[in-house]
């Protein structure tokens, strides 16, 4: 399975328990579980261009898996209708808080 894990990457980057937790991000983290499992894995972050949720990027992806917190409101509305039209069309999605 294509899996791609899209995460605002801040908790990581301003705290320092939460860095000592998941030092490569809670994406990196379900990236590497979901990866040993067998299944193909990339990930995005809002610092990306396009948070990593490019049309490239969303047309190969069979599950999204999304993990916002803190700033769902800095993701571009672009990015928003991009990701529920793949969502319309039969990608997976699977919403983590």
């Amino acid at each position: 399975m294509k899996i791609t894990i899209y995460n605002e990457y801040l908790h990581e980057k301003y705290d320092e328990n939460i860095k000592a937790i998941y030092p490569d991000g809670i994406h990196g983290c379900i990236a590497k579980f979901l990866t040993e499992d067998g299944h193909e894995c990339r990930t995005g972050t809002l610092d990306d261009p396009e948070c990593g949720l490019t049309d490239e990027v969303l047309a190969s992806t069979d599950v999204l898996v999304w993990w916002g917190h803190m700033v769902h409101h800095l993701v571009p509305d672009e990015v928003v209708e991009k990701v529920y039209n793949r969502v319309m069309e039969g990608m997976g999605l699977v919403v983590l808080h």
